[in-house]
């Protein structure tokens, strides 16, 4: 089913996997902190949740020596390696899980088995102690469910780690997980997050793309239970409920697939999330929040738009060289971004990657910064020296802010403490790094600047003009000329690459609408999006030209005003700039609200599985193009912010 949606879905999600402690290659490790695995048979069945007492004095509790295994347990079965702890009850029908720490075993997560038809367990038949080292602990475990069906499963947890591993056996289908709390996040690196936030949902199941991994954020803001999950055929379920009049999202079902794990991470630290309410008349203020980070890391603010959307921003970073700041990034260059790239020549193009410049990772005190689409804006999220958080929520006619905004840790930094764990530690930590440069396509993440941006070439070549250095300057100049134009035919290629996009999904749009006329509304809300591509391509048609124009442009320069030092030399050296910005910002606008319309495409196809299920399949493959376009964006499209 939807097999072509595996290698993907693997790309997704190990987009999350660059930047770790001490090095952000895909090779870097992070290093966890001893802990003791311990497995003790409690001797007789309780129903109680398991208390900080409880653990403490174990009464009647035996505990299983190292290395040595049980066939089956007298009691309930206790397993741990010091960060998490797991307990199977003997005539219980969930897993219970617990994170651990200086006061005792606190209950976060339970987790109940379901058969590939879909019943739930309701009694545990056996569990077994397979595996008992220094370096992990594993239990086979079988359920049965009111039909009699046997459903086995192996729990496994490792040394230092703050996960437990699902592996399916006989009869297992899918796993619930019960995390109770408002919002569910689904982590995003090519675009936006889906921030599912259960009082605007009314229905008791929603499907969510299933991009191999989703954030329960639970308890008062100090637990994420994080599933990270190697199927990726079949969608995700979210279910929802009514709680004390208020709505939550109670759990999670996830499908095993074929042979296929599925882990449960708990990241606890004091306001390791935090959300809040943006109300319009917020827009532009600074709001100091009641937060503070509890880790150095990097926080991501996924903020509600005014159009129901999710915008997705790193939190700004204080500049430790300077009196400014620091806009974090994923990719394996650290959290200043890359090298800058240079020209033909080898130059830089230093006004791209001036402080609060397009390709630029460095703001002023000020936090403004120039992208298309916005122009200049006041970055809206940050944090001080001491970790206080900021917002500024944006009042932009592109976008507004408005609803529930949510800050949690996206990956971490070299300061981040080495047994603490970020949402890119915990999918490293699962599922493995060794193809992680394959998969993840790193170099086809990273934003790409190509030549120099038109409006510079203007400043360098006004430069040189009005202090009459023209024919003493003519090599700079060709330079510049030939910066111009690489640089206009890398924005047309992304632009020509989006329009193609745009065609392609509409017409996949159209095959659709006649084999499922029963979701016409929904594909035509789809096809409204993509038909923008071609809109905004109409409306700045005239203005853009082509390279063409561009080449002819500066065959007439080096014909007419290459070595022109004339009275009026500086009037048709204006005439020339003015045709060539023209072009550029034109284009530059373009590829910006290309990347835009995409942006909003990709999140609304994954929003439309909430609402109608029926939409699964189609919302999948939009979601798989989005993805292929947003590859290798040009510095100039704004692609992190």
């Amino acid at each position: 089913m939807r097999a072509h949606r595996c290698v993907i879905g693997i790309q997704a999600m190990v987009l999350v996997i660059i930047t770790l402690a001490q090095s952000v290659a895909c090779g870097g490790t992070v290093q966890s902190p001893p802990a003791r695995i311990a497995v003790w048979d409690t001797g007789s069945s309780s129903s109680d949740p398991l208390s900080p007492t409880a653990f403490s004095d174990k009464n009647g509790w035996e505990q299983v020596p190292r290395n040595q295994t049980a066939s089956s347990f007298h009691g309930d079965a206790v397993i741990t390696n010091g960060r998490i702890l797991a307990v199977l009850r003997k005539r219980g029908a969930t897993v219970e899980v617990y994170s651990t720490g200086s006061k005792g075993p606190v209950s976060r997560v339970r987790l109940q088995l379901q058969s590939n038809s879909g019943d739930p367990a309701i009694r545990l038949d056996n569990v077994a102690l397979v595996e008992n080292t220094r370096s992990a602990a594993r239990l086979e475990v079988t359920y049965l469910t009111a039909g009699g069906d046997t459903i086995t499963t192996r729990f496994r947890i490792k040394r230092g780690e703050i996960w437990l591993e699902a592996e399916p056996g006989p009869g297992a289908g899918r796993l619930r997980v019960e995390s109770p709390g408002r919002y569910v996040v689904l982590p995003d690196f090519f675009a936006d997050d889906i921030l599912i936030d259960a009082t605007k949902i009314p229905v008791p199941v929603v499907e969510v793309p299933s991009e191999n991994f989703l954030l329960h954020l639970t308890g008062a803001g100090e637990a994420i239970a994080m599933c990270v999950f190697e199927n990726r055929e079949q969608d995700v379920k979210v279910m929802l409920s009514e709680k004390d009049g208020q709505r939550i999202v109670t759990g999670s079902e996830i499908h095993f697939g074929k042979e296929q794990k599925i882990w449960l991470a708990l990241m606890e630290a004091h306001q390791i999330w935090h959300a809040l309410e943006i109300r319009g008349e917020d827009a532009k203020q600074i709001m100091p929040l009641d937060w503070t980070r509890p880790f150095a890391g990097q926080w991501r603010v996924d903020f509600t738009r005014g159009n129901g959307l999710t915008d997705s921003w790193e939190m700004l970073l204080p500049d430790k060289d300077g009196e400014g700041y620091i806009r974090p990034t994923w990719l394996p260059s650290g959290p200043q971004g890359g090298q800058p790239s240079r020209t033909a020549s080898g130059e830089i193009d230093v006004d791209a990657y001036k402080v609060g410049g397009p390709a630029s990772n460095r703001l002023g005190p000020d936090r403004k910064r120039w992208i298309t689409v916005l122009g200049w804006y006041e970055y809206p999220c940050w944090l001080d020296a001491t970790g206080n958080g900021f917002l500024q929520p944006l009042k932009h006619k592109a976008m507004t802010f408005q609803g529930p905004a949510v800050v949690y840790p996206i990956n971490r930094l070299t300061e981040t403490p080495i047994d603490t764990y970020t949402t890119v530690d915990v999918v490293r930590g699962t599922l493995g790094v060794g193809p992680c440069e394959y998969i993840l396509s790193v170099e086809g993440q990273r934003q790409d600047h190509v030549g120099r941006a038109t409006c510079h070439v203007r400043r360098l070549l006004n430069e040189i003009y009005q202090s009459g250095q023209q024919k003493t300057k003519q090599k700079e100049i060709e330079t510049y000329l030939g910066d111009a134009l690489d640089f206009v035919e890398h924005i047309r290629v992304r632009i020509e690459q989006y329009i193609a996009f745009g065609d392609e999904v509409r017409q996949y749009l159209a095959e659709q609408k006649k084999a499922r006329p029963e979701l016409e509304a929904m594909l035509t809300e789809l096809d409204k999006i993509a038909a923008e591509l071609d809109e905004r391509l109409a409306a700045r048609q005239e203005k853009m030209k082509s390279p063409e124009f561009v080449v002819q442009l500066n065959e007439e320069f080096r014909k007419n005003l290459l070595d022109y030092d004339d009275p009026d030399a500086l009037k048709r050296l204006k005439e020339y700039t003015d045709a060539l910005t023209s072009v550029g910002g034109s284009q530059d606008g373009m590829v910006g609200e290309c990347r835009w319309i995409v942006r909003t495409l990709r999140q609304r196809a994954g929003l439309m599985m909430a609402i109608d299920p029926r939409c699964a399949e189609v919302a999948e493959e939009i979601r798989v193009r989005t993805q292929k376009v947003l590859l290798k964006p040009s510095a100039y499209e704004g692609a992190r912010h």
